[in-house]
C-alpha cells in the first residue's frame, strides 16, 4: 500500500481537498501500474507559523 503525505498550509476547502487527493491517486496511479483503490493520501494542515524557508519563519 502505497502512502503519500501532503503537509500544506491550511487555506484549502474541503472540495478542493478531495480535488488533490484524487489527481495525486490517479496521477502516483497511472505513473506505477498501481490500482488506485491500493493508494493511499493524507493532507495535513500545518499552521504557517510552523513552517520555515531559509532560515525565515513563513508566519
Amino acid at each position: 500500500m502505497p502512502l503519500i503525505q501532503i503537509s500544506q498550509t491550511p487555506g484549502l476547502s474541503t472540495e478542493q481537498k478531495r480535488d488533490v487527493i484524487a489527481a495525486v491517486t490517479k496521477a502516483y496511479a497511472e505513473a506505477t501500474g498501481k490500482n488506485e483503490s491500493s493508494v493511499w493520501v493524507t493532507l495535513t494542515d500545518v499552521p504557517r507559523e510552523n513552517w520555515g524557508v531559509g532560515g525565515a519563519p513563513l508566519g
